[in-house]
């Protein structure tokens, strides 16, 4: 029997229209929320995001603007910038857009950011709660990959949960989550390197996957192709195959890699009809394959992705209400 899919762009439009009713009554009383992205020089990838935080923001009555800052700003200055827009008692929220230029520590940056004002839930101090139970912010994917979960699977105690990925900002979280909570799992966390990976996902009740492992091998190609390396094609193949998960697991797929759709015979990446390389939008697990096994499970695209972005615009509202 197929697995039902967890549909994240359904659960998306249900958080947002109860943020709206937040968002208004705030409004109301006199307290608007403004969220503030910083953009320090120019990304393409960057605008496509910030235009969609933009939409997505004002869809649900959150003030937004884009704070643009050059990209010879020197790293002294753009501290400086946005230490100013945060002592701002207008602003509810801040998020630093991603890349940044070189010649500036990204570290440092999110540093100006205080821990009331970091919707994005990544400062030390918000990672540093999680031991505790959590504070008002928690890292936007993490907590997407929960809401999901707890749709799927509300009663978690004592069920075998097994994260793939051990990151700062989503592995780790995910992985003390899913311990604070009231009925909480019991949780083994694993990564790309893990020995014998497939003993520790086949008899999991609930498999996170947060790897980006296939990005991360098709990064390296291209890399090492412009370098003149002489190499074969990359194994961009799932992480976890259909025979790695367990029959009736619920699985949550937090990876999103884009890779190419296909190698011709010359093994070069097929290209569109403009030229570029096609690419496709994958996660770690084999969803075809784990469509026939796990009892429930989130597509890529379209699962926790939406809800992501309805995290952001959930912190951005839960900061406002905080510094009320």
């Amino acid at each position: 029997m197929a697995a039902n899919i967890i549909d994240g762009k359904a659960v998306a439009k249900e958080i947002k229209q109860q943020l709206a009713a937040e968002a208004a009554a705030l409004r109301v009383a006199g307290h608007p929320v403004r969220l503030v992205a910083v953009q320090v020089g120019h990304d393409d990838a960057s605008e496509y995001y910030t235009k969609m935080q933009a939409r997505q923001a004002q869809a649900v009555g959150i003030d937004y603007e884009l704070f643009e800052i050059p990209t010879e700003t020197s790293q002294d200055e753009v501290v400086g910038q946005v230490l100013k827009l945060d002592s701002d008692s207008s602003v509810s929220g801040l998020i630093l857009q991603m890349p940044l230029p070189r010649h500036i520590n990204a570290a440092a940056v999110q540093l100006a950011i205080s821990p009331e004002k970091d919707v994005e839930g990544v400062h030390p101090e918000n990672l540093g709660r999680l031991l505790t139970g959590g504070g008002v912010v928690a890292p936007c994917t993490p907590m997407a990959a929960m809401e999901l979960l707890a749709r799927a699977c509300p009663e978690l105690s004592g069920k075998e949960a097994v994260v793939v990925g051990r990151s700062t900002i989503v592995g780790k979280p995910i992985a003390l989550m899913l311990q604070y909570m009231q009925n909480s799992a019991t949780v083994t966390v694993c990564h790309s390197r893990t020995k014998d990976l497939a003993a520790h996902t086949r008899r999991a009740e609930v498999l996170i996957a947060a790897t980006g492992l296939s990005q991360g091998r098709w990064q390296r190609y291209l890399q090492q192709r412009s370098s003149g390396k002489d190499v074969g094609l990359p194994d961009l193949s799932p992480l976890i195959s259909a025979d790695m998960v367990a029959e009736g697991a619920v699985v949550i797929d937090v990876a999103t890699n884009y890779i190419p759709k296909g190698f011709d015979e010359s093994g070069e990446a097929i290209k569109n009809d403009r030229g570029e390389v096609a690419l496709k939008s994958v996660g770690d697990v084999d969803f075809e394959g784990a469509m026939e096994r796990a009892s429930a499970i989130t597509p890529v695209p379209g699962g926790v992705g939406p809800v992501t972005v309805a995290m952001l615009l959930k912190n951005t509202i839960a900061c406002a209400k905080a510094g009320r």
